[in-house]
């Protein structure tokens, strides 16, 4: 990507994610990271301030207002404030509200052009809850207030690309949440955004079976028969490629792969265990199907590593890599 190019998109904005995780540790590192984008962080900007006096990171935090030209070792920071105030490794519901404002703030001025790409540090999902606010994961929340007509969790890494049908599900509801309809639209959704923000003429997808064996014929489940074989046939007939559905212990087999653009797993960990395992710390999350570009890193908040020191940021560096690329390629096809 020419520097020329990344210097003409907004700025790519990055939400800080929970306080008293490891997010706010990884963002101070983008300062000593050169990257020709503009990168502004979201955060309590006291906060940042301290952890990076506990983790000795020498930095200058300024505030951003629009104009300043990005400088090594140097933090722009759009001011959000706690809640509460917050130790490093300790959750506090108090701060739930102020994780959600983050999200919120970043999805605004992504909506109206005000930056180009939002990338979002780990939010830890029980302590929002244990505030009494219903949330399941970013993806989620964001396919409910971006307006968005349907979004896909997809994870980049290690040569692979894995998308799920199903989220942030407990395994008994699974079966329950795949129907046609959401499989179609699911699919629908990957092949527009490989093809749109990815560049790719004519993806091709494989597809797993939920059940063991692709149901055996019907004899360890039929939704294989009755729900999967006849979306994907249907995508077929109109000259999609897409193939499936595949036994999930044999999907990733590298010959099987070879020439694959994506992956599409019925679930979360029938999926992702292998794309972290080839990936790991440096995977991205992709969320496809917003109105603007989505990433994330592939781990959790990390909260005993939290102020510390340890914690390794190539996933946020890749995450930041990737929505710039994927910004620029949307304005390509502007």
């Amino acid at each position: 990507m020419a520097v020329s190019s990344r210097q003409a998109l907004a700025p790519i904005v990055v939400t800080s994610g929970e306080p008293a995780g490891i997010g706010p540790d990884l963002c101070l590192t983008l300062a000593s990271r050169p990257c020709p984008i503009r990168v502004l962080v979201l955060a309590d900007r006291d906060l940042l301030a301290t952890r990076a006096r506990q983790l000795g990171i020498a930095v200058q935090l300024r505030d951003y207002d629009g104009g300043q030209a990005p400088l090594t070792g140097v933090l722009d920071v759009m001011h959000v404030p706690l809640n509460a105030p917050c130790i490093a490794g300790r959750l506090d519901p108090a701060n739930a509200r102020y994780v959600l404002a983050l999200i919120d703030r970043a999805m605004t001025g992504c909506s109206g052009g005000e930056f180009s790409a939002m990338v979002t540090a780990p939010v830890h999902k029980a302590v929002i809850n244990d505030a009494g606010i219903a949330f399941t994961g970013h993806t989620e929340y964001l396919d409910e207030h971006s307006g968005a007509q349907g979004v896909v969790m997809m994870l980049a890494g290690g040569g692979l690309r894995v998308a799920l049908a199903t989220t942030h599900l407990p395994l008994a509801k699974v079966p329950a949440a795949i129907s046609q309809n959401e499989l179609e639209k699911t699919l629908r959704i990957i092949f527009k955004d490989l093809s749109g923000r990815f560049g790719i003429a004519s993806p091709r997808v494989l597809v797993s079976g939920l059940n063991p064996h692709s149901g055996e014929g019907g004899h360890l489940g039929r939704e294989e028969i009755e729900i999967i074989t006849p979306v994907i046939e249907r995508l077929r007939a109109e000259g999609l490629s897409v193939e499936g559905p595949i036994p999930a212990d044999t999907l990733f087999v590298p010959a099987r792969l070879q020439g694959a653009d994506c992956a599409l797993a019925m679930y979360h960990d029938q999926g992702l265990p292998v794309l972290k395992y080839a990936s790991f710390g440096g995977g991205v999350n992709i969320t496809l199907g917003l109105p603007f570009v989505r990433t994330s890193v592939d781990h959790g908040t990390a909260l005993d590593l939290a102020g510390k020191g340890g914690a390794e940021p190539g996933s946020l560096h890749a995450a930041v890599d990737m929505a710039a690329d994927l910004a620029l390629a949307g304005r390509s096809h502007e």
